[in-house]
């Protein structure tokens, strides 16, 4: 839950939350009923103790969300604290990364803020379901069914931030849309938090009818990592999108690199040793 808001120097609201009302708010939170179910302790930012102290920002003035575990949300690097302040301001942001660099749970993490605030009166968040090649139709089930596996990761980050009962909940009174990316096309989100995560696997058409989608007070965020492409070579979008759309005002691009991943401190050298294979080949 979020505790009071101040004024950043440009206008931009940054929530925090006081140390002295963190155990508080965590018992507000289970007595809401938000602390139940999910456990996956690789979506909490908090959990990452390994990192050197010059690594990580000053906590005491940045953080931006509880979880429904009563854990606090801060950027831990300082591209990570550029990323949230884009997501606050901005229209569009498109992120770029490797894995491990809180793309995805941060974006998620502003959603949850900008709904509970009143910022905004839903959450839609979608991804391609690539392996289907959007497809669906074909396979067994409702929809729920047919694409649950292809949007698993969102419904965990989401069931860290505000726990499985409060998520089932408010997809029930459709304060939260999960769906793929062919089920946006002819619609116009308004008054929404979109989040589209794996934009490395959208093509550049599909990226121009996504970003067309957007409409009265809404925001839309784009993560994606253009080394983990399913596509065939050449058929993502995503750096030509960046290109195109770079210098646009409204849009801000954030490039996150090696140093940026907190996931666990092997990640970064697994990145490093694929980087350095690919750059010698």
């Amino acid at each position: 839950m979020l505790q009071k808001k101040e004024q950043n120097g440009e206008g931009s609201d940054v929530t925090y939350l006081p140390e002295e009302h963190a155990d508080l708010d965590s018992d507000r939170n289970e007595a809401n009923g938000l602390n139940g179910g999910h456990r996956n302790g690789t979506l909490d930012q908090t959990d990452h103790d390994d990192m050197e102290p010059s690594e990580a920002l000053d906590s005491t003035r940045q953080k931006v969300y509880v979880t429904a575990r009563g854990k606090p949300i801060y950027p831990r690097t300082h591209r990570q604290a550029a990323y949230l302040e884009s997501i606050q301001k901005n229209p569009v942001t498109i992120c770029l990364g490797p894995a491990g660099t809180g793309k995805t749970f941060l974006a998620i993490v502003m959603a949850c803020r900008k709904l509970l605030d009143g910022d905004v009166d839903r959450i839609i968040l979608t991804r391609p379901a690539v392996e289907a090649g959007e497809s669906l139709g074909f396979l067994p089930g409702d929809l729920n069914q047919k694409v649950d596996p292809y949007l698993r990761p969102v419904y965990d980050a989401l069931y860290e931030c505000l726990g499985m009962e409060k998520v089932h909940s408010m997809i029930a009174a459709r304060k939260i849309e999960i769906a793929p990316l062919a089920y946006m096309r002819g619609r116009t989100l308004n008054h929404a938090m979109v989040v589209l995560d794996e934009a490395q696997n959208c093509t550049l058409a599909q990226l121009k009818m996504f970003l067309t989608r957007l409409g009265r007070n809404s925001f839309m965020c784009l993560g994606g990592d253009e080394t983990q492409v399913d596509l065939n070579p050449g058929k993502s979008g995503l750096l030509k999108a960046v290109r195109i759309l770079e210098r646009v005002s409204g849009i801000s691009v954030i490039r996150f690199g090696k140093e940026d991943i907190v996931r666990n401190a092997i990640v970064e050298r697994i990145v490093a040793a694929f980087e350095e294979e690919e750059s010698e080949g």
